[in-house]
Order: C-alpha cells, then sequence, then structure tokens
C-alpha cells in the first residue's frame, strides 16, 4: 500500500485527467487575457447585433465556468456529498456553452452563403438537434465514484450518452465543410493561394474546432474505461469546449465589416458591381460617354452648371458627408472620388481672333 494521501495517490486514467484539466484552464486564461483588447474595442463599437451579444456571452461564461469546475476538480475538501449536488454543473452549462457557439456557426454560415433558405433550414435542425440532444443527455451523467480529496468529475451512465458531444460535432462538421466550399467557389472569381485563402475566410478556426471535436468523439467511443471509477471518457470534453469557444469568438472577430445579420462573405464587397456614376461636363455638342455604373449617362453643359445654384448642384450631385474632392487635370478636371463623379471642362478658344484684336 502506498503512504500517500488520497488526494495524490491517483490513479493513472485519473492523473492525467487533472493534468489536461490544468492545461485547459490555462488556455481559457490566455485566451481571455489575449483577446481583452479586441473585446473591448468591439465593445465600444455602436449598436449590439446578436454576434456582438453571443461573443461578450461566451467571453464570459467559459472562463466563469471552468473557474468553478477547477474549484470542484482540485478542492481535496470537496466530499462526495456535495459532488452528488453539483455534478450536473458542467454539463448543463457546457451545454449551454456549446448552443451559443453553434447559433454563431448557423448565422456566419447563413450570412456567407448569401442569406440562402437550405442553409439556413438545414444548420438551424442541426441547432435544434444538438439542443434537444444535449438536454437529454444531461438527465442520463453521474458523479464518478472518487475517494474524498480527488475532487469531483461528472461522468456518463452509459457509453450513449457521447451523443451529447456528437449533435454538436456533426454541426461543427457541416460548418467546415461548407465554409471550404464557399471558400474554394471564390477562386473562380478572386485566384489567391490556399494559404491565404485559409487567412482570409478562417478556415484554420472552423477547422480547428473540427479536429478537436473529433478527437473528443475518439474518447467517448473507442476508450475503454477500467471501471466505473475511471474518468478516462471525460478527459478531452472540458478542452473541447474551451477551444471550441475559442475559435469560435475568434471566427467572429475576423468578420469584416458589421455583425449584423452574421456579417458578409469576405470576397462580397470586391465582387459586388459598383453603383457609383461618372458624370461628364462638356462645352461641346458632341457626348463624352466616360460611365462607369448600371445607371445612364449624365451630361451638363456650362449653360446648365450655371442655371444650378450652388446649393442644388451640391445636394444632388457633388457633395456628401464624406466627400474627397481633389483638382487635377489643371483647370480642366475636377475629380470628387468619394461619389465617382468626374467633371470635364473642354475650352476650345479661338487665338486667331484675339491675335486679330492685338
Amino acid at each position: 500500500m502506498s503512504g500517500l494521501p488520497k488526494s495524490l495517490d491517483l490513479p493513472a486514467h485519473l492523473s492525467a485527467h487533472k493534468y489536461f484539466f490544468v492545461c485547459t484552464l490555462t488556455v481559457a486564461a490566455w485566451d481571455t487575457l489575449v483577446l481583452s483588447p479586441r473585446t473591448w474595442r468591439l465593445f465600444k463599437t455602436q449598436g449590439w447585433p446578436a454576434l456582438k451579444i453571443l461573443f461578450h456571452f461566451m467571453r464570459l461564461f467559459m472562463p466563469i465556468e471552468f473557474t468553478i469546475v477547477a474549484v470542484a476538480f482540485f478542492d481535496t475538501n470537496w466530499s462526495q456529498a456535495s459532488c452528488q449536488k453539483f455534478y450536473l454543473f458542467e454539463p448543463i452549462c457546457t451545454a449551454i456553452l456549446l448552443a451559443a457557439a453553434s447559433v454563431v456557426h448557423v448565422m456566419r454560415i447563413h450570412a456567407i452563403y448569401n442569406k440562402s433558405r437550405p442553409v439556413l433550414f438545414g444548420m438551424g435542425s442541426l441547432l435544434a438537434l444538438q439542443v434537444v440532444v444535449t438536454a437529454i443527455c444531461c438527465g442520463f451523467y453521474r458523479s464518478v465514484p472518487l475517494d474524498v480529496g480527488q475532487g469531483c468529475i461528472a461522468g456518463p451512465k452509459e457509453n450513449w450518452v457521447g451523443i451529447y458531444w456528437l449533435a454538436p460535432t456533426l454541426l461543427y462538421t457541416v460548418s467546415f465543410a461548407l465554409a471550404l466550399n464557399r471558400s474554394f467557389r471564390s477562386l473562380q472569381d478572386k485566384p489567391m493561394g490556399l494559404w491565404k485563402l485559409m487567412l482570409r475566410d478562417g478556415l484554420n478556426l472552423y477547422g480547428a474546432i473540427w479536429i478537436v471535436n473529433m478527437v473528443n468523439m475518439l474518447f467517448w467511443f473507442i476508450m475503454k474505461p477500467t471501471g466505473i471509477e475511471d474518468p478516462v471518457k471525460t478527459i478531452v470534453t472540458s478542452m473541447a469546449a474551451v477551444l471550441t469557444t475559442s475559435m469560435t469568438l475568434r471566427i467572429i472577430l475576423s468578420i469584416r465589416g458589421t455583425l449584423v445579420h452574421g456579417g458578409s462573405f469576405a470576397l462580397s464587397n470586391s465582387t459586388a458591381p459598383s453603383s457609383r456614376t461618372t458624370h461628364v461636363i462638356s462645352t461641346r455638342s458632341g457626348i463624352n460617354t466616360n460611365v462607369t455604373a448600371s445607371q445612364p449617362p449624365h451630361m451638363y453643359t456650362l449653360d446648365e452648371m450655371r442655371s444650378k445654384g450652388e446649393g442644388e448642384w451640391n445636394s444632388t450631385d457633388v457633395a456628401s458627408d464624406n466627400k474627397n474632392t481633389s483638382l487635377g487635370g489643371g483647370e480642366n478636371e475636377i475629380r470628387d472620388t468619394a461619389n465617382g463623379v468626374k467633371i470635364t471642362i473642354d475650352r476650345e478658344v479661338g487665338y486667331d481672333q484675339y491675335h486679330g484684336r492685338r
């Protein structure tokens, strides 16, 4: 018999579980610190779209949950009687955390597919399945019968309880596949290297979520416990929840532009047709068709310009709140780069008549 106290005399799988949970807490703390500046900048932005609310919810909920779980896991004075009242805390809170992360995936994939209804219905169905399955499975957890001083851990009563993690893993698999498909389709419009494509669309984030959940599946359905007191099946669950949350937060932060309705695809702004119109003003009767938009060309003469009041011209053709007007081409060309307005004045001077007057 070993002379060590029960809190230190741990079976191999329980010892590995504790070491791995320390890694989980380290990742959670590191993620909390690293994302603090970007969290503050996002907090100061105007409006509270759904993705912003979900970001700040997960940002606070995740470290709070696993700090409380760590207290129960490492406190040597935590009795089994207390554990019987507490063990459902982690499964229930993790189910809420995964549901929030999955909502982000549904909204984001729906957005990058241009608000496609089939995508929304498909991903929404997987989300609904996940919520129902995780809620039911919470009722089939139990307190792992550890010795006093070895902590409090929740474990499954039956092997099939692993569908608690199978449901979100299925959703993240579909999310990763759809994100890959959308990104590779965009190469037809704008070819680029695979590395740049991965960073532009955050494919590494979707891939990391998929990998950690698949590894968790291997532990749930392949690893064989040595007894009811062996927590080997749940070794990776906490890390899976933390990394899923961390990568999902970065998916939100990687969105360019507004977060309203899930944002937009990264290539949308560059491939969308321009609606600006170049106005050409000439003193001659010929038509100069320097128009770059879908609207019909506008042409004015100097007489029409003189007939317009200053306020009328500025309010309808040139001025805007963000006008950036510059003068180019000497006295013959005026550009409004903000509104896509170009004014060209062609002057024909009869030098002969001036020469005759001399």
